[in-house]
């Protein structure tokens, strides 16, 4: 049994750690729950976001697809049941995971303000799936060799602790500070965010191009950055 294993089981062995497993299930399944039930009763997702935002654009076009958006309500309501149940919550982990990774990537291409949480909720689910590897390594395309759990005779107890949740709150940091920093600009989620950003950028003429492309014309992402550039380079010439 190599080291990394025998930590692993120091883990499952630590009451704090199964507390935080549990926190993660109940806290990814309330996020689940809400969606879900908004789905089943064929209302739009997100009513607040605008029908001109970039990811208003998709919930519009998705509230369209009749039982399609029914049945994705359908399956985010079951696999929070599964994740609060003991017995079922590795079935629940693994329909989660690719979900919210769908789900993630969606929100980065559009530049949704979310992108924060829904990272957060991807790193929970991904760590649900570790908590649960000794059951989930059966089904991994390679060879396990046949060990018993190693028997603990110092467990590192409170500096496991402490590494662990030491670095979650500084992969969290590095999350909020990275994502506000990755974009130079963004839709924001309504026309008035999105002009909010204008008086601290460095180009506001530009970024009034780009919030009128976004909320005034109804112009896809893509296109509206496109127009951004255009519009810096344009103020950049008549500014010499």
């Amino acid at each position: 049994m190599n080291r990394i294993e025998e930590l692993y089981h120091e883990a499952k062995a630590d009451k704090w750690f199964k507390r935080f497993a549990g926190f993660c299930r109940i806290a990814l399944a309330a996020s689940f729950l809400p969606a879900g039930m908004v789905k089943i009763m064929g209302e739009r997702f997100a009513s607040g976001l605008p029908s001109n935002n970039p990811l208003g654009h998709y919930f519009d076009a998705l509230h369209l697809t009749g039982y399609y958006y029914t049945f994705i309500g359908i399956v985010q309501i079951i696999t929070a049941i599964l994740l609060l149940i003991p017995r079922t919550s590795l079935l629940g982990a693994l329909m989660y995971f690719p979900i919210i990774v769908n789900i993630c990537v969606l929100t980065y291409a559009t530049r949704f303000d979310g992108t924060r949480i829904v990272t957060m909720m991807v790193l929970a689910s991904l760590f649900l799936l570790i908590w649960d590897y000794d059951r989930l390594k059966h089904i991994l395309p390679f060879k396990q060799p046949e060990t018993e759990p190693p028997v603990l005779k110092r467990p590192l107890g409170k500096r496991l602790r402490i590494l662990f949740f030491g670095g979650s709150f500084a992969v969290i940091a590095l999350i909020i500070i990275g994502t506000f920093y990755l974009y130079e600009i963004v839709p924001g989620n309504s026309e008035a965010e999105c002009r909010n950003q204008c008086a601290s950028s460095k180009n506001p003429a530009a970024c009034q191009v780009f919030c009128d492309c976004i909320y005034k014309q109804g112009q896809p992402l893509d296109s509206c950055l496109a127009t951004f550039d255009k519009a810096k380079d344009v103020h950049r010439t008549d500014g010499k």
